[in-house]
């Protein structure tokens, strides 16, 4: 049997830094745990534009949809700010995710201990949290019709839609109660349905859903306003959170913050099963490309390479070698071991890129 294949798009800014340490750890996995990848590299984004004059070349495209998994590190800068909006970095991003149907983006917001102080919340709120946010990607108010700006009785108006289906709904309905039943079996789904209709069928379908497939997972609603206040409340009371694309976008960046550093949290964005029963996905750190710490050796690996994690987990069902992966880089952090994004008030000589990856390197072999 082949091995699985690997597409890694590194992208702009501290993404090939990053993804140069994921790249590490990559083959440490083949080298003393006997799990190969077959990897090849392309470009994204600002990158992509500088060489193809497009923010994803079709050949790149082509590649995504056909490999086990996409990597990405992160895409954009203020040298691209000027394009039109076709051609800016994040279209490339965007190009992915629509034609490879990710429409299953998985967030998780977990706090390490040895971060706890880092959220802005207090420590006994935060510490021990590990929960999921399970975004619809591909439609809602990012992507429904009609929309634009146009001019109405001489002022100008701004439309977007917030449109969905009910196998849009059904799908990710699915895909939420699927994850829960390998975590602590519990479904909280956060909608507006006391104000939109779009929010009512939502409802109705994650009950359908439930009653027909899913009754042993326990599922509770919530109105995304009050989840919202709930997450910096109690946030420990959720397991996996299903939403919506424009509520998800909102509501898993609040949970990010409750962990203390964007620089700590992965995600992936997952599709239907291929042939070989994987799903289509593709994994990404959640942060940008940090252009103002671009080339200084600054960047935290460690979304990037929980990314990785993550893809161990759900696309190739190792289980066991992501937890030792997520183990190793949490006996790191509790050595002391932080990068400059991770330095409290008075602390001093945080450690670059490269050594971070040695760190996480080092405690991976101390797990043997």
């Amino acid at each position: 049997m082949s091995n699985p294949s690997l597409l890694i798009l590194a992208g702009d800014g501290i993404g090939p830094e990053v993804m140069d340490e994921v790249k590490r750890v990559i083959d440490w996995f083949g080298d003393k745990r006997d799990l190969k990848f077959d990897v090849s590299e392309d470009l994204v984004g600002g990158a992509a534009y500088d060489v193809h004059g497009t923010a994803l070349a079709d050949e790149t495209m082509a590649k995504a949809l056909e490999v086990d998994a996409v990597l990405l590190g992160a895409v954009g800068g203020p040298k691209y700010d000027d394009l039109d909006f076709s051609l800016k970095p994040e279209r490339g991003l965007l190009r992915l995710r629509k034609e490879m149907d990710l429409f299953s983006n998985l967030r998780p917001a977990q706090c390490f201990d040895a971060l706890a102080d880092f959220s802005s919340l207090k420590r006994d709120i935060v510490a021990g949290l590990d929960i999921m946010i399970v975004r619809e990607l591909t439609s809602g108010s990012y992507f429904g019709e009609p929309r634009g700006i146009h001019v109405e009785n001489n002022e100008r108006v701004g439309i977007n839609t917030h449109r969905y289906t009910e196998s849009e709904i059904d799908r990710v309905a699915r895909s939420a109660f699927e994850l829960a039943r390998r975590r602590n079996n519990k479904v909280c789904s956060m909608e507006k349905a006391n104000v939109m209709e779009a929010g009512i069928l939502w409802r109705d379908v994650v009950n359908e859903v439930h009653q027909a497939d899913y009754a042993d997972v326990e599922l509770s609603h919530m109105y995304a306003d009050n989840g919202a206040m709930q997450l910096v409340r109690a946030p420990k009371q959720f397991d996996v959170i299903l939403t919506d694309n424009l509520f998800g976008d909102i509501l898993s960046d609040c949970a990010a913050m409750l962990t203390g550093s964007l620089g700590m949290l992965p995600s992936a964005s997952l599709g239907a099963p291929m042939e070989n029963g994987r799903p289509k996905a593709m994994y990404e750190p959640v942060h940008g490309s940090a252009p103002d710490i671009t080339g200084m050796g600054k960047a935290n690996p460690t979304a990037c390479i929980l990314s990785f994690a993550m893809a161990l987990r759900y696309s190739f069902d190792k289980g066991d070698e992501a937890t030792r992966l997520e183990n190793a880089i949490e006996s790191v952090l509790a050595s002391g071991v932080r990068t400059a994004d991770l330095m409290q008030a008075g602390e001093t000589n945080p450690v670059s890129t490269t050594e971070m990856g040695d760190a996480i390197l080092a405690a991976l072999e101390a797990s043997l």
